[in-house]
């Protein structure tokens, strides 16, 4: 019983359900509505002093175990900063910037002279990422775009900077419908080069089926991937899959 009772806590905090209860709103919006993403930059601001990096993280970290946050977690993060650290980046993309955790973790591994492109479709997002990049001492390393690959205009900022086969790593984690198609995107754009490695978040939950199954049928040929079985951020009880794939060209 008392296993059981561990398992659904997490789905019981009020943070939890309004998450839940907004999540059409969420994905329209990609905020969930009540404050929680400007909530947590106000902690962190309140909190860290300025150029503390690590403290940045864990005080998001800590924030999301009780305020639920859709960024990549702590459990996962380690993942990603792993790949990093085996892929050594010069230029590196995530899709997806949120409140920014994912940006402070990649700008923490990242190598000497490396540089990230941060593409957020949602303007408060971005400007709390922002916020969050200076506060953390990391804001020359990143450069966050307003945008998506779907928009052209995006697209073309972006393709000053990683055409050529330019871009090292790449890290999705935004819209699920959408991690194939903006795959598709980088490949068409001749971003990627023989080596490039591609993370992808939440494969399992809420899940991107397309994307998976594409991962899977290019197995050996174009693309080598590793699957890491994990969970969901700030949950714990519920598996994810994390994809790491790197591209055979």
């Amino acid at each position: 019983m008392t296993g059981v009772i561990a398992k659904i806590k997490p789905f019981l905090r009020p943070s939890t359900i309004r998450l839940l209860v907004t999540l059409p709103r969420f994905t329209k919006s990609w905020q969930v509505g009540d404050g929680r993403e400007d909530a947590v930059l106000d902690l962190v601001l309140k909190t860290t002093r300025p150029g503390d990096l690590d403290a940045v993280i864990r005080t998001i970290d800590k924030f999301g175990h009780k305020s639920i946050l859709v960024n990549v977690g702590d459990e996962k993060g380690l993942l990603l900063d792993a790949a990093i650290e085996r892929c050594q980046p010069t230029t590196m993309i995530e899709l997806g910037a949120y409140v920014g955790y994912s940006a402070l973790r990649a700008a923490r591994v990242l190598p000497e002279g490396a540089h990230l492109y941060s593409v957020e479709l949602t303007r408060a997002n971005a400007d709390i990422t922002r916020r969050m990049l200076e506060h953390a001492g990391v804001g020359d390393r990143v450069t966050v775009v307003d945008g998506k690959l779907g928009d052209p205009a995006t697209v073309e900022r972006l393709d000053a900077v990683l055409s050529g086969g330019r871009l090292d790593f790449a890290f999705i984690d935004h819209a699920k419908d959408a991690y194939l198609p903006d795959l598709e995107t980088m490949i068409g754009s001749g971003w990627l080069h023989a080596g490039s490695v591609v993370v992808a978040d939440n494969v399992k939950m809420p899940g991107a089926p397309e994307y998976l199954a594409y991962m899977r049928a290019a197995e050996g040929s174009s693309w080598n991937t590793i699957e890491h079985d994990t969970h969901v951020e700030y949950v714990g009880v519920l598996k994810d899959l994390v994809l790491e794939s790197t591209y055979l060209g």
